[in-house]
């Protein structure tokens, strides 16, 4: 595979890096690029091929999977379900920016970001590049442009030694955050259960997020778990199982043994490996993106099918 960098400070490499950009996502290939955490490895996120690319990319399997980036807060509504208006609150607050929900996903959706328990990590970044990228080529799968276990990259150039030629695309826009100061992982914050409960503090104390929702709980707080109604007088559950109380596969909110796997800091597996997205239930934060893979669960009631092609879901957000 043949590697380009584009110096996007530059005008005219910018046009030209954004273009390359945009036909290596439709061929689903890599692209490196910029968030306001960190630098972020970028795949289609409705291409289970390129998915895979940038889990392989990173050395990290299907149990890691990586949050999305979406150009827009309205994109939040074809990608997620059964939204809590106090997730709303913090999103219209704080996107663009270091905040990365995890919702349940739109059953509908035909993707694969791996092993996300029905749930997914999105988040907005503050960055204009990551967000001229994604209103070309729409929600991305984003995770920390690094190996997994190696430091966060904070320029393309440090990510290129670290990815080589896995990566088609690499977006030079300078230090992220700023040169000389460390990475701030996204503030992850699970929306699946009963109430709000930040599952990774970064950019955005858990005192803010208190502030605007008294109700949010800490990451040192057990979940509670939701049970949708029409399942409240289901019959016993047959000998030898347990009941599923319902949100059995929330992302980062299940009851021990039924919750999917916190999301990795994403777009820092930890908040430098996956601190773009999101990798709680899906990496949350991964690059921060990657700041959050995802994962999902239950919903109260089943909604009405609705066919969202890949390219709705990101349209339906203006």
């Amino acid at each position: 595979m043949s590697t380009t960098s584009y110096n996007c400070t530059n005008d005219e490499q910018r046009a030209a890096a954004l273009e390359h950009a945009q036909k290596a996502i439709a061929a689903k290939q890599l692209v490196v690029m910029p968030t306001d955490t960190v630098y972020g490895v970028a795949a289609d996120a409705f291409s289970p091929q390129a998915v895979a690319t940038l889990l392989a990319a990173k050395g990290r399997g299907r149990n890691m999977p990586p949050p999305v980036l979406i150009p827009r807060i309205g994109t939040m509504e074809g990608l997620a379900v059964d939204i809590p208006d106090d997730a709303r609150k913090l999103a219209e607050k704080y996107w663009p920016g270091p905040l990365t929900l995890i919702f349940h996903a739109q059953p509908t959706l035909d993707w694969d970001l791996g092993d996300t328990v029905g749930t997914v990590a999105l988040r907005v970044p503050d960055d204009q590049l990551a967000l001229d990228l994604l209103t070309l080529t729409g929600p991305l799968a984003v995770s920390s442009a690094n190996r997994t276990g190696q430091a966060a990259a904070q320029t393309a150039s440090e990510a290129r030694v670290q990815l080589a030629e896995s990566v088609e695309v690499y977006l030079e826009g300078g230090f992220r955050p700023l040169e000389g100061t460390d990475p701030t992982p996204s503030t992850i914050v699970d929306a699946t259960g009963l109430r709000l409960r930040v599952v990774r503090e970064g950019a955005i104390s858990l005192e803010d997020i208190k502030r605007m929702i008294p109700s949010a709980l800490g990451p040192d707080v057990e979940p509670e778990i939701w049970e949708p109604a029409n399942l409240a007088k289901a019959e016993p559950a047959a000998e030898g199982q347990e009941a599923d109380a319902a949100d059995d596969g929330a992302a980062a909110t299940a009851a021990e043994g039924d919750a999917p796997a916190e999301p990795s800091a994403d777009t820092g597996d930890t908040a430098a490996d996956d601190e773009t997205a999101a990798e709680a239930p899906a990496d949350a934060e991964d690059a921060d993106g990657d700041e959050a893979d995802s994962g999902a669960a239950a919903t109260e009631e089943e909604p009405e099918p609705v066919t969202l092609s890949k390219e709705n879901p990101a349209n339906a957000a203006s």
